[in-house]
């Protein structure tokens, strides 16, 4: 049975905007009184929380698929749909965020830390919020954006001062159980331990966490045992304290041979860029089960030839404690020695100021060209013109026309004949399949795919009432007529073309 659990791969799916209203307000001598669609809610985010109370990725490996929730379609009356919950998931501290490339996306070392790892996607604008002076009518809502969707890997590596690396049955997790308060499971067999076990050790006024790597043997490298796996719960570390066993009974040990082949495993574990490696680093060595006369009598011979190597050798007993004191506090100034240096380091680097570019300056799309069997065409990638195609409906012709302005006003035209487009020429928008069109330039009012007027509804326009002046020359023209006939008429009786009966 699987109880810890150190890698995990996430599939992410954050939720969906809901889409805009199309709706008429209607009221009392006023069936149609203008738009009042609402817009759709923002689909939920997904983020990652450093907690310090959770210290495995099981649930995460029990399920992997995590879905946030959609926003709401907007309705009539002015309301807008609700927000789709944020989903936060919790993770240890330590864990670091991978993308599917394997880029580091935040290492999250404070308890605390909150990242957006999938953003919800957008709600579309209802047909108020599209009304304008030209527009007083849309008859089209904007549709809400696909959330953000993809795979992210989670690894765990402990965050501890002094790691105790060894191989099995050494000691290392009765010494972690005898310098803190914890109780990891103690055993006389191999691999007793499967996952580090972390520790607080207190020594004086000194405070520091200590963590035992399990796993270790020789060929650890080549997949032997646990394999090096747990080394990367080493990264975090500043000192390592070889936990060496003088009581073994196996046929070919001893504190020294142990010693090198452990080294030998930890110099073919590559750390990240810009880490120390581990054989780098401030090195102690604990001759351990001294409680047993012969291994006291085989601490004491091989301790000057360790001593010549030049490491800080100490004779200790977890079952007695004897020399467990002198140990810590010789681990609490390596500790304090590297907490210094850490905040000389921080405080002599340079602070970064990051300055946004103008928002002018900032042409939010680019025009790439393509080739292919079917010939050249010109694929339009940015997250305006990408975001906008999604929110169209394609269905509505109006809609449509509202998307040809935006692009227009964007400037995408322009690019187009910049990079040789041509009436006709194959247009993309978006990466991948995208949609596809076929290019007509100067389509700046989208007649070809309009049937109505822009900006214009029939339920609104179908009865139009004349003007006062429109009216009063309507008026003039029909007395003027008159007159005109009334003349003709007299005209002819005096010319003798007819008479009156009297």
């Amino acid at each position: 049975m699987v109880t810890f659990v150190d890698q995990v791969e996430l599939h992410l799916q954050a939720g969906r905007g809901g889409n805009g209203c199309v709706s008429v307000r209607r009221e009392k001598f006023k069936p149609l009184a203008g738009p009042d669609g609402g817009a759709g809610g923002n689909g939920g985010t997904i983020a990652l929380v450093a907690d310090p109370q959770v210290t495995t990725l099981l649930e995460y490996h029990r399920r992997p698929h995590r879905t946030a929730e959609n926003g709401a379609y907007g309705a009539g009356d002015y309301r807008a749909g609700a927000h789709g919950t944020d989903l936060e998931l919790r993770v240890p501290v330590g864990t670091v965020v991978k993308d599917k490339d394997g880029e580091t996306l935040i290492d999250m070392t404070e308890p605390g830390t909150r990242f957006v790892v999938a953003e919800g996607g957008l709600g579309g604008l209802g047909n108020h919020a599209l009304a304008s002076q030209k527009r007083k009518a849309p008859g089209f809502a904007l549709l809400g954006t696909d959330g953000w969707a993809g795979d992210v890997t989670l690894e765990l590596k402990t965050i501890a001062d002094v790691a105790f690396v060894g191989l099995p049955s050494a000691g290392k997790s009765s010494l972690i159980a005898a310098m803190s308060a914890a109780r990891p499971k103690i055993a006389d067999y191999p691999f007793t331990t499967l996952h580090p076990n972390l520790g607080v050790v207190e020594v004086g006024e000194h405070r520091f966490t200590v963590a035992d790597v399990p796993g270790l043997i020789e060929g650890a490298s080549e997949g032997k045992g646990l394999g090096l796996d747990f080394l990367r719960h080493v990264e975090r570390c500043s000192a390592l304290l070889h936990v060496l066993d003088c009581a073994t009974l196996e046929p070919g040990r001893d504190p020294i041979s142990d010693l090198e082949i452990i080294k030998k495993e930890l110099a073919a574990y590559e750390v990240p860029e810009g880490q120390v490696p581990l054989l780098e680093r401030p090195q102690l060595i604990a001759l351990n089960k001294i409680d047993v006369p012969e291994a006291r009598e085989l601490a004491e011979f091989v301790r000057p030839d360790l001593e010549a190597m030049g490491y800080q050798v100490f004779e200790i007993s977890t079952a007695s404690r004897e020399g467990l004191r002198e140990l810590g506090f010789a681990l609490a100034e390596i500790v304090e020695t590297a907490r210094d240096k850490e905040i000389a380091e921080s405080e002599r680097l340079e602070r970064i100021v990051l300055t946004p570019k103008a928002v002018d300056r900032q042409p939010g799309f680019r025009v790439v060209t393509e080739g292919g069997s079917y010939g050249t065409l010109f694929r339009i990638l940015g997250q305006k013109p990408e975001r906008w195609v999604q929110q169209t409906d394609f269905q509505n012709d109006e809609a449509v026309g509202y998307l040809a302005d935006r692009l227009q006003k964007l400037g995408i035209e322009d690019a187009l004949v910049k990079a040789g487009a041509v009436a006709g020429s194959t247009v993309v928008i978006g990466p991948g399949s995208g949609v596809v069109f076929d290019w007509e330039p100067a389509l700046t009012s989208a007649a070809e795919v309009q049937i109505g007027v822009r900006g214009s509804d029939d339920r609104f326009d179908g009865a139009q009432r004349r003007t006062n002046k429109e009216r009063r020359a309507d008026y003039y023209e029909l007395m003027d007529a008159k007159a005109a006939a009334r003349q003709q008429l007299e005209d002819e009786r005096k010319a003798g073309m007819w008479e009156t009966d009297e």
